[in-house]
């Protein structure tokens, strides 16, 4: 998996997310109104999709390319297939 994608983009955007739930959680604690923290919610939610953007991509570029090339292409095509609905189902 490693070789599969940018490791240090997905990392960067791992911790912002995190801040962005621990800021959420004091949002609570804080009483901010529900609008607010809906849009932090929504925000949060963005910034895990754009990481399975990143993941999706690199099992593309690397794992499919090289499944196809070298490897079993209808086992890739399975594989694949399974990746994408597991990045639909996450809206």
């Amino acid at each position: 998996m490693r070789q599969c994608m940018d490791m240090t983009n997905l990392h960067r955007r791992l911790r912002k997310i995190r801040g962005q739930v621990e800021a959420l959680d004091r949002m609570v604690e804080e009483d901010i109104p529900c609008e607010d923290l809906l849009s932090q919610i929504n925000a949060a939610k963005a910034a895990l999709h754009k990481c399975g953007q990143i993941v999706l991509e690199g099992h593309i570029q690397h794992c499919v390319k090289d499944g196809i090339a070298h490897g079993d292409a209808e086992k890739t095509v399975e594989n694949f297939t399974k990746a994408v609905e597991r990045f639909a189902n996450m809206g």
